[in-house]
């Protein structure tokens, strides 16, 4: 089986708040990059804390010198460290979040990498002020949200990757048909499929993914424990197979824990990349 259209790439955060999360690299991003570039590594996926972090790193410029790519800008510091979400009942944490996602999405787009948008999706429920929001206003609350910023990822020619979730972490859209259904329309907005939370609510990941088929922009490499691919019990040739049948050609990139530490996190990953994406 050959992959070679495939990419690798690992995950680096530089959110303090996100300690103990499912992303590998924490070292600085100088540090992070050329470990990565150094076990083979095509790219490098960024969590930072916000944009300003971009006006104080010459992310860019390091990226080349060192040569490796930026797979895409994570975001999910809106919430964790401002609890902003795009689905918040306050009209006016929505327009923080839409301002925070604009800024991000417009640094991602000058880098030449897509943005995230998952944990921000939010849910419904109460938000930060108390107020309650229900399941349908939740999911209209996200659905507009995402329409103003593709419209903005249309204008700057960006893009923009939507996250479904599983559903401990959000009761907008868990499986990746209601993703698709959620973007349904919008043109610089695509899926992002996650094996961790697929694993938890797709009958069959592989199914999943043929159906919705050229919807998915972007794959988070991950096991069913959420460690490297290899260290759990997922079948991952069905799934490589399924990628390859809808001309996926993106990265395949690894959203875990760094255990046991952050490098044998990673040499995991590229080992298991190699096995089954090349």
């Amino acid at each position: 089986m050959n992959m070679t259209d495939m990419k690798s790439s690992i995950t680096f955060s530089a959110v303090a708040e996100s300690t103990g999360g499912p992303f590998v690299l924490w070292d600085p991003i100088e540090q992070s990059m050329e470990l990565a570039k150094e076990l083979g590594f095509d790219a490098i996926e960024i969590f930072p804390p916000g944009p300003e972090y971009f006006s104080g790193n010459k992310i860019g410029p390091l990226a080349r010198q060192i040569g490796i790519q930026i797979a895409a800008i994570g975001t999910g510091a809106g919430w964790v460290k401002h609890k902003l979400s795009l689905a918040d009942a306050d009209h006016e944490v929505r327009n923080k979040a839409t301002a925070f996602l604009i800024e991000m999405l417009e640094v991602a787009t000058q880098l030449g990498a897509p943005m995230i948008i998952g944990s921000m999706q939010g849910r419904s429920g109460l938000g930060t002020t108390g107020q309650p929001t229900s399941k349908p206003q939740a999911k209209e609350y996200l659905r507009h949200g995402l329409e103003r910023l593709d419209e903005h990822a249309k204008r700057i020619g960006g893009q923009v990757f939507y996250e479904p979730l599983n559903r401990y972490e959000t009761d907008q859209c868990n499986t990746l048909a209601q993703g698709s259904a959620m973007i349904q329309g919008l043109s610089s907005t695509k899926l992002l499929a996650d094996w961790f939370h697929m694993n938890i609510e797709e009958p069959d990941m592989a199914q999943s993914i043929l159906h919705v088929g050229s919807a998915i922009g972007h794959v988070h490499f991950a096991d069913s424990n959420r460690h490297a691919v290899g260290l759990g019990h997922l079948q991952v040739e069905p799934l490589i197979r399924a990628l390859q049948s809808v001309g996926y050609r993106g990265y395949l990139s690894a959203e875990v824990f760094a255990l046991p530490d952050s490098h044998k996190a990673a040499m995991q990953t590229i080992r298991s990349f190699k096995q089954f994406a090349t």
